[in-house]
């Protein structure tokens, strides 16, 4: 592998072998937006640039493609939206790669979770289809988390039946997911993925999505390197395209399994840490 650069916070110019960088993989809630989930105003500019100069960039969140695409409406063209933890991959309005769960997943989910309701935690979950995600819970302040992150979203009588392809479900625990909510589904987890992506958020899917699967995926359709790979994390759904990047940063402030498995530190999302860190690294205009 090539040589790559010390942790970046205080780095005052740009690191041997950035020059070929040819793709960029960023987070979204937690590492590029900040906790108000503004995204950092001098970003429209830089990836202007990236453009230029051949660079692509690619959001990868838990979020649904129709959020991403929302997101950067005004610079979507081309950009690879890496949705649904790597589950649903989209390109030009184009399905590039899915993992739908398998039939009758979703309802094993959607069971445990009003099993937990029924035992007082307060918690709800989100059937993400395709088209849109599903919801049973109506109430605003389960509707209020739902919205930031699932633009496209449906309240349903019967969220185990909603004539999608399902590729993941969301638990949204208004307590610690971590506590509460994940354990409530260590049997899935042994034939799934079950993940704590936030504090309040655990997801579900198959074992094969993950945002890394996706990021290799990419790399392969493109003729890209690891060598030529930026990637920015800061939480436990991140872990997996960390490995695929030698350039892979975790923003100050993430969670300590994710600074450990990161090969670089930078800025926190609250102090424009991912576009500081192009900026830095690929010798680019800085626009904060």
């Amino acid at each position: 592998m090539s040589s790559v650069p010390a942790p970046l916070l205080g780095t005052p110019g740009p690191c041997a072998g950035a020059a070929g960088i040819r793709l960029i993989v960023t987070d979204m809630d937690g590492t590029l937006l900040d906790d108000a989930k503004r995204i950092p105003p001098g970003l429209w500019d830089t990836l202007t640039e990236l453009r230029r100069r051949g660079v692509l960039f690619s959001p990868a969140s838990g979020r649904q493609y129709a959020t991403l695409a929302r997101d950067f409406a005004d610079v979507a063209e081309g950009m690879v939206f890496i949705a649904e933890n790597g589950a649903h991959v989209v390109r030009d309005g184009v399905e590039l790669s899915s993992d739908p769960l398998e039939p009758g997943v979703a309802a094993r989910v959607v069971h445990a979770v009003r099993r937990l309701a029924a035992r007082g935690v307060d918690v709800g979950a989100v059937v993400c289809g395709k088209r849109s995600a599903y919801v049973e819970r109506a109430d605003e302040a389960f509707l209020a988390e739902v919205r930031k992150y699932y633009v496209e979203h449906r309240v349903v009588e019967d969220a185990t039946e909603v004539g999608d392809d399902v590729v993941k479900v969301a638990l949204f625990d208004f307590g610690a997911a971590a506590r509460t909510t994940a354990p409530a589904l260590a049997d899935l987890a042994a034939t799934h993925r079950v993940v704590v992506s936030g504090e309040h958020w655990v997801d579900v899917m198959n074992r094969t999505a993950d945002k890394g699967a996706a990021v290799r995926r990419l790399q392969r359709e493109l003729g890209i390197t690891p060598e030529q790979t930026m990637v920015f994390g800061d939480y436990l759904n991140d872990l997996g395209m960390l490995d695929a990047a030698e350039w892979s940063y975790a923003v100050a402030g993430a969670h300590p399994d994710v600074v450990a498995r990161a090969r670089h530190l930078a800025p926190s999302n609250n102090d424009n840490g991912v576009l500081r860190t192009i900026t830095r690294v690929l010798d680019l205009p800085v626009r904060l």
